[in-house]
């Protein structure tokens, strides 16, 4: 993927256009294009406040301008199912020979009229979400792991999960340790090139395919970050969380949090940071210990002096280290982690 055109048809916000945005704010080099007819003649700049010069377009026929090589659907539709406005870009940019990367559910390689275009022009289609066949089940290998685990959990849905951990990863690596990331959905396992979209998975073996995942790992490892989803108290995504916790069997966890929002993404009110937290700790007393090392907040609703004084706020209760990664870096949060993998 040398040249990406992203599509996210009416989309292209902070929170919709979520593993595009990743894409734009880790491998801008490669985005030569953002597809939404809403934000066209915008950059990347006006809408994220990060993303530079890289133009947004109305459709893949200005696209070719920018001479993409490959189309990654930046957003998804609710539940991962393809739209005809979703359609009709993608017969475009197949017919002008992208290749196309996808985390719906809905996977276009079954499309029979996609992955139909797709073999005539020669293109390869990447369902992001399909998992591993035949899946895994859970061994108890955990109990005899000897490298570190480290889970990115939340209080919520789009809360920050894959952002802290792939800057966490990001971070240590700088430090000269050896970091291993494990996507568990589309965006991390595009930005990684590995992963298991642990959404797509039969629930029987969710926690099987992150445990099997772990343990492809080399020993030699100073570190396994666990990309994180949902969260245990989102009564649409719980069952995903908790697949996760089981799989991972974390020695660590970071918990990540919005601190001003009130109701959760379907609409109910949000548990506090520190029943969501006990209630992590508590599902793992029964197999093993674990600890938070620290917080990682979302403040991007709050202004400066707010959010400093929430971090400090969270500091001061939890005791552990608190920021937020992306507006005022590390604050001792790296260096936690560092000491405790040391």
């Amino acid at each position: 993927m040398n040249s990406i055109a992203i599509l996210c048809p009416n989309s292209f916000d902070y929170i919709l256009n979520k593993t595009g945005n990743m894409l734009i704010r880790y491998k801008p080099e490669s985005v030569s294009c953002i597809i939404d007819s809403d934000k066209a003649g915008l950059k990347a700049q006006d809408v994220l406040s990060y993303g530079g010069d890289i133009p947004v377009v109305a459709n893949f026929d200005e696209a070719k301008e920018f001479s993409p090589d490959s189309m990654v659907i930046g957003s998804a539709p609710q539940g991962g199912f393809i739209t005809e406005i979703y359609r009709m870009e993608l017969r475009s940019a197949i017919k002008y020979g992208c290749n196309i990367y996808s985390g719906m559910h809905q996977f276009l390689n079954d499309d029979i009229e996609i992955s139909l275009l797709a073999k005539e022009y020669g293109v390869k289609i990447y369902d992001l979400r399909r998992p591993p066949n035949p899946p895994h089940f859970s061994k108890g290998s955990w109990k005899d792991r000897k490298s570190k685990v480290l889970l990115i959990v939340g209080t919520d849905c789009d809360t920050g999960k894959m952002t802290t951990a792939w800057e966490i990863s990001e971070r240590l690596k700088k430090r000269g340790k050896k970091i291993e990331f494990i996507g568990t959905g589309q965006t991390g396992i595009l930005l990684s090139g590995n992963g298991i979209p642990v959404d797509a998975v039969v629930g029987d073996f969710m926690a099987g395919e992150i445990e099997y995942a772990i343990d492809q790992i080399e020993d030699d490892i100073d570190l396994i970050i666990v990309e994180g989803q949902g969260s245990l108290t989102n009564m649409y995504y719980a069952g995903v969380t908790l697949g996760l916790l089981h799989g991972a069997m974390p020695d660590y966890m970071v918990m990540t949090d919005e601190p001003n929002r009130k109701l959760d993404v379907t609409g109910y009110k949000m548990a506090s940071i520190g029943i969501v937290m006990d209630l992590h700790l508590s599902l793992m007393n029964n197999f093993k210990k674990s600890k938070f090392l620290g917080i990682n907040l979302l403040t991007l609703h709050m202004d400066e002096d707010e959010a400093l004084n929430t971090i400090a706020d969270f500091e001061s209760e939890f005791q552990i280290p608190t920021t937020d990664l992306i507006r005022f870096g590390n604050r001792k949060l790296i260096e936690k982690i560092e000491e405790e993998i040391s």
